[in-house]
């Protein structure tokens, strides 16, 4: 066991890192590669949940979000892809994914390959 804030958590247990210092590490490192990265929703600082959307030159949007797997730890899975036909409909998913969860962070990442940035 070891103290943790005002608590203690068994060692192992996964700590895990505030969601504002993720966020910010995620969006500078897609600039430092000449990608560009925003903030479509801020949530919950310390827990909130977060869902990136990477496209390249703003096609072809995809939305993943990490969750919990069988041994405790949470993996990345897609949840969304932009219909070429019903662009809108991403749009609108996103939205109502916003309203479902109000700790919920939305960050874009628009940089070829982005899924090298969320360790799939």
């Amino acid at each position: 066991m070891r103290r943790l804030g005002a608590g203690w958590i068994a060692m192992d247990e996964p700590v895990r890192l505030p969601t504002h210092l993720e966020v910010g590490g995620l969006i500078r490192r897609v600039q430092g590669e000449g990608g560009f990265a925003t903030v479509l929703a801020k949530g919950d600082p310390d827990a909130g949940a977060l869902l990136i959307v990477l496209t390249f030159r703003a096609e072809g949007a995809r939305a993943y979000e990490r969750m919990p797997s069988a041994d405790g730890h949470r993996v990345w899975h897609g949840v969304m892809c932009e219909n070429t036909y019903n662009p809108m409909e991403f749009s609108e998913w996103i939205k109502r994914r916003k309203d479902h969860d109000r700790d919920l962070w939305i960050v874009e990442l628009d940089i070829a390959e982005g899924e090298r940035f969320i360790d799939l």
